[in-house]
């Protein structure tokens, strides 16, 4: 083969690694908030994920493109001590403990369709999409079965308080392009920074993704307060009793005077 045959190949094969390459969509995601801020008599908020699927040219995809999207909120990952309780000579006492070092403070999960519709298990856990498939990282060595077990108690306690949720209806989709998803914060989430993660799956194959950041603070007097109990933990304390035995002196009053 001359030297020019083989430029050309070569020319050949970019081109068509570019149009290969050019065959996947990007995400264009945006969220209604990008900062929540909690104060007194917070009771929650809820967040808009919203977004576009391009081609790489900025273009709609064509009629024959039909994409599925999630959309994952998950919140600083925290360590924590699972204990559980059992009967025992008709007293309940702390039995078996689990901990792990990495469990997300908050989790949502919404998707287009159904996951088993959308993707396979394998795809499931390497993005974590579905609670059962959240990375909860043990500290210490504990048996497979007894991990599944603390890990299910976990999810299940905090799909509860609301703090851990999945909607495998939640995301709507327009003309193929605009996508939507509503995700509620209840009012005891904790403040730092979460992340939206956004995933377009075509085939059961994860084709594009993007995220985005949210923050939850704490402003003004409540922030006041919180940074004081961190670096004064005593002296809050004091207070906090101070305060108190006071409101209780106060309240003792205002019905012995009634």
């Amino acid at each position: 083969m001359t030297r020019g045959r083989l430029a050309r190949a070569g020319l050949l094969a970019a081109a068509l690694f570019a149009l290969t390459g050019a065959r996947d969509p990007i995400l264009v995601p945006e969220v209604s908030q990008h900062e929540v801020v909690v104060r007194t008599g917070f009771t929650g908020a809820d967040l808009l994920l919203y977004g576009a699927v391009l081609q790489p040219d900025g273009t709609r995809p064509s009629q024959q493109a039909r994409y599925d999207i999630i959309v994952v909120l998950k919140g600083p990952s925290q360590a924590i001590s699972l204990r559980e309780k059992q009967r025992r000579l008709g007293m309940w006492i702390n039995a078996e403990s689990a901990s792990f070092r990495s469990a997300p403070s908050f989790y949502a999960l919404a998707s287009s369709r159904s996951l088993d519709d959308i993707t396979d298990e394998k795809t499931r856990a390497i993005y974590e999409l579905g609670l059962d498939w959240l990375q909860l990282s043990p500290i210490g060595s504990i048996e497979p079965e007894q991990q599944d077990h603390f890990s299910a108690g976990l999810v299940e306690k905090r799909v509860a308080a609301g703090l851990y949720r999945q909607d495998e209806s939640g995301v709507t989709i327009s003309q193929n392009v605009l996508y939507q998803a509503r995700i509620p914060l209840p009012s005891s989430v904790i403040t730092g920074r979460y992340r939206a993660e956004t995933f377009a799956l075509e085939n059961g194959r994860v084709v594009a993704s993007a995220t985005s950041d949210v923050t939850v603070a704490k402003r003004g007097f409540e922030r006041a307060v919180e940074v004081w109990s961190r670096e004064d933990s005593l002296l809050y304390g004091l207070a906090a009793v101070m305060l108190s035995i006071g409101m209780g002196f106060v309240a003792g009053r205002l019905f012995a005077n009634g």
